[in-house]
């Protein structure tokens, strides 16, 4: 049955819509995929299995996912589980709904034409089954469109760079196919959204990704997924604030929503929360599913200075997912922040050689160049950064600093006019960049709080400051020292939350939960 009447709600099964007296309800998504398998089985009771391979397959969830998705479906349809009126608890097996669905009742008025005009009904049953040939196109186009969909879909989740074309090539075919298709417009946007985080896209796909978000987040505004994607799509813009508040509202409306609170997790780690960002990835309650979930557990790990156990998840992330951007960022930066550039550079060139090119990737080989005091190999790792990402303004900054012919001092005055007091959007890149600048037009002090100013925006990075040659010439400026007194008291005063904490991971069992000394 397409149209369904449970108690005052009207059910429209193709068109995937709940009403009330004519005003739609907000039941979308996973939401609806439930409703309608309890449908489909009228007032049987379903059980947590059954409910957990038709809705979510072919993920794997719990029972906790199930009753936190029926909680939210409730909430859509006005449900009060204490006093249920439409989905029955049953306690220890599943759910049922509280009475049967029914047919849709046929209007009043159709009733009489039919009784009024039955001699004519073989008629139009002749007529309708020409007319039933028009939207034929229109089905055939639907059935074409899912099936480009579920490619596409296929594509996106490897996690590479051609993979990902493909799959946005094939969102669009889906889309043209049906224009309607809320799954391609969302599969779309978050690929387009990977394209710029991950892969070196470019603004205007980065563009394009936001405002499919958007017009989705619009049409479901009670629907978490189209949260989820509108603070992916302002994330990977480099908008942290509209990021997070994206990613929580995401998690407000499903707190099953793992991905986005890994996400949220990234922020909070890039605000300087490192304790709070590594108790949230964690207790994540399905990791395996979340890509990137290791490489962010290592980085808190090493930014919270705990460099042993950080080190081996790096060698190890670094082994298993070759084509992780982040992995093959993180392992060979370890290995810089040990103090072992030779074995960095060996990391490094293993890292460039996999065809995941990221600007900080070039970064580090630049830095590194630096190091062995060779800086036409800065330059051009610095240079090659930029164009990579043409639109970061750290990477321009770096590229101009650094380059064959260094900027002059009009240059780095109209760069420090241009950046003013910006807080780049929560990003504590801003500060570092103004502080690069500030160093080279002689401004040592100014730099030193400029970059007191990157730790109030969450610069956490100690280790990277005691190491990298870009900040070498402020080493010697009063207040330095202080900067550095000031990270360290923050990190160690995190580490013991950490080792205090019944969450910490178990290769961290032995220490204590006394302040850390430092971090070097």
């Amino acid at each position: 049955m397409d149209t369904l009447r449970l108690l005052d709600l009207d059910i429209d099964r193709p068109a995937r819509r709940v009403s009330r007296n004519g005003e739609a309800l907000p039941v979308s998504g996973l939401s609806w995929t439930l409703l309608d398998v309890l449908l489909a089985h009228g007032t049987d009771v379903v059980d947590f299995d059954t409910l957990a391979a038709q809705v979510w397959a072919p993920a794997v969830v719990g029972e906790d996912a199930v009753s936190q998705r029926v909680k939210l479906l409730r909430q859509a349809l006005g449900d009060d589980s204490r006093r249920p009126r439409y989905i029955r608890s049953v306690r220890g097996r599943g759910y049922q709904l509280c009475v049967p669905p029914l047919p849709a009742a046929v209007p009043p008025e159709r009733s009489r034409w039919r009784r009024r005009f039955g001699w004519g009904v073989a008629a139009v049953a002749v007529l309708c089954g020409v007319a039933a040939l028009l939207p034929w196109s229109r089905s055939a186009s639907q059935s074409g469109a899912q099936a480009l969909l579920q490619r596409a879909d296929y594509y996106a989740g490897i996690g590479q760079a051609s993979n990902n074309e493909r799959a946005i090539s094939l969102y669009r075919q889906a889309l043209q196919a049906d224009p309607e298709s809320a799954g391609a417009r969302r599969g779309l946007s978050r690929a387009l959204s990977a394209q710029g985080c991950l892969f070196n896209g470019t603004p205007a796909q980065l563009s394009e990704a936001l405002s499919l978000a958007e017009l989705e987040r619009q049409r479901a505004p009670r629907d978490a997924a189209t949260h989820a994607l509108w603070g992916y799509a302002q994330d990977c813009q480099g908008n942290m604030r509209k990021a997070i508040q994206g990613y929580a509202r995401a998690i407000e409306l499903d707190p099953g929503d793992e991905r986005s609170r890994a996400s949220l997790a990234y922020l909070q780690q890039e605000r300087g929360q490192l304790a709070t960002a590594l108790q949230a990835n964690l207790t994540l309650k399905a990791p395996e599913r979340i890509r990137f979930r290791d490489v962010q557990v290592a980085r808190e790990l090493e930014l919270l200075g705990f460099t042993q156990a950080a080190a081996v998840r790096h060698a190890r992330n670094f082994q298993l997912y070759p084509d992780n951007v982040f992995s093959n960022i993180a392992w060979p930066r370890s290995l810089y922040l040990a103090g072992a550039p030779q074995q960095a550079r060996q990391a490094l060139d293993e890292a460039l050689a996999r065809g995941t090119p990221h600007p900080q990737l070039l970064r580090l080989q630049g830095e590194l160049a630096l190091l062995a005091g060779d800086r036409t190999a800065a330059a051009e790792a610095f240079e090659r950064g930029r164009q990579l990402r043409p639109q970061q303004s750290l990477g321009q900054a770096l590229a101009a600093l650094h380059g064959p012919q260094p900027a002059d001092q009009g240059w780095i005055d109209q760069r420090l006019r241009r950046l003013g007091d910006s807080d780049g959007d929560g990003w504590p890149d801003a500060a570092l960049e103004r502080a690069l600048l500030l160093q080279a037009a002689g401004r040592s002090n100014d730099a030193v709080a400029t970059l007191h100013r990157a730790v109030d925006d969450g610069f956490r990075d100690v280790a990277w400051l005691r190491a990298t040659p870009l900040f070498a010439p402020l080493r010697d400026t009063p207040g330095w020292a202080a900067l550095l007194d000031r990270l360290d008291t923050d990190i160690g005063r995190q580490r013991a939350q950490v080792l205090a904490s019944a969450w910490r991971p178990d290769d961290l069992a032995s220490l204590s939960a006394a302040p850390a000394t430092g971090t070097r």
